[in-house]
C-alpha cells in the first residue's frame, strides 16, 4: 500500500504547504482512503501537487473532533461529491482548550459541518468496514501512559468538563499481507492504542504506525516526562513495527524516543511518501 502524509506541520521539500494539523492518503489494492483533512484548504493544493486524486477517494475517516484534523472537512467534500465520512458522534460536540487566566479557546469542528450532514457515518466502538478495514475506539486510559493536558476539554450544559476523548478513533488497515495502523493524535496515549490495536488483531502488531504520538507539551525538566518516555519507548522496542510520527509527538519527544528506537522511528512530513 502506499501512504502520503497530505498535511503536517512541517515539509518534506519545497513547495507544499505546512500547517499545523494532520491528513494522510493511503492507496490500497482496493481503497483509496482519506483519513483526517487537516486545519484547512491546504489539503487541495498538497494533493494536487503530490498526484494525489481527491476526487477518487471512496473512504474519508475523521479520527476526532478537533479542528486540526476535521478543518479541511468542507475543502475536501467540495472535491469529493460521494465517499463516506467515518466518526464517532462524539466528534460533533464543543471542544476547548481551557488555560487559567484565559478566555476559553474553541478547537472543535466549523459548524460547516451541517452541510454535509448526510455524507457522515457515525461509527461503533469497533466498525469492520470491509476486509481491509477496521475502525476502533474504546482505548483503555490508563493515564501512566498518556501525555493529553487537562487544558482539552469539551463543553456541556453543566459547563467544562475533561475531555475523555470517547471522539477518538484509529484505522487498521491490511492489505496484501501487511498491516498499518494511523492514529491521528494518540491522545489515550499511543501504548495504550497499540495494546487495544493488538487484541484486535489477535495479538499481532502492526508492520507500521503512521501518527501523532501527543507528547510535544512534555517538559525535558519534569522526571515524569522522562518516565513516560521511557515507558513509551520501551514499549515501542517490542516486536519489529516501524513508526512514522510528526504532528504533535513534539521534537524533544521524538529525539529521546530515537534513542531507543533507532531506525524504527521516522519522521512523517508533509509530502512523505511511503510504500509498505
Amino acid at each position: 500500500m502506499r501512504i502520503v502524509t497530505l498535511v503536517e506541520n512541517t515539509a518534506a521539500r519545497t513547495g507544499l504547504e505546512p500547517a499545523r494539523g494532520l491528513s494522510i492518503y493511503v492507496e490500497t489494492a482496493r481503497r483509496k482512503i482519506l483519513f483526517d483533512m487537516g486545519p484547512g484548504p491546504e489539503l487541495l493544493a498538497n494533493a494536487e501537487r503530490l498526484g494525489v486524486d481527491l476526487a477518487a477517494v471512496d473512504t474519508a475517516v475523521l479520527s476526532h473532533g478537533h479542528s486540526d484534523h476535521g478543518g479541511g472537512l468542507e475543502a475536501f467534500c467540495r472535491v469529493n461529491r460521494h465517499a463516506g465520512i467515518y466518526l464517532r458522534e462524539e466528534a460533533l460536540r464543543p471542544y476547548y482548550a481551557v488555560l487559567p487566566g484565559q478566555d476559553p479557546h474553541y478547537i472543535g469542528l466549523d459548524p460547516l459541518w451541517e452541510q454535509v450532514r448526510d455524507r457522515l457515518v457515525f461509527t461503533e466502538p469497533v466498525r469492520r468496514l470491509d476486509e481491509e478495514l477496521l475502525l476502533f475506539s474504546g482505548v483503555a486510559d490508563d493515564r501512566t501512559r498518556r501525555a493529553a493536558a487537562p487544558k482539552l476539554q469539551e463543553k456541556t450544559p453543566e459547563g467544562f468538563r475533561p475531555d475523555g476523548f470517547a471522539h477518538e478513533q484509529h484505522l487498521i488497515i491490511q492489505s496484501e499481507g501487511k498491516t498499518v495502523l494511523l492514529a491521528g493524535c494518540g491522545h489515550l496515549g499511543i501504548v495504550n492504542t497499540l495494546e487495544r490495536a493488538g487484541e484486535l488483531l489477535g495479538g499481532r502488531m502492526p508492520d507500521a504506525v503512521f501518527g501523532g504520538f501527543h507528547l510535544f507539551e512534555l517538559s525535558p525538566e519534569a522526571e515524569s516526562a522522562r518516565a513516560l518516555l521511557d515507558l513509551t519507548a520501551g514499549a515501542l522496542s517490542r516486536g519489529h513495527t516501524v513508526y512514522y510520527t510528526g504532528h504533535c509527538t513534539g521534537e524533544w519527544a521524538y529525539e529521546e524516543l530515537r534513542k531507543t528506537l533507532g531506525g524504527r522511528l521516522r519522521p512523517m512530513r508533509t509530502g512523505t511518501a511511503v510504500e509498505i
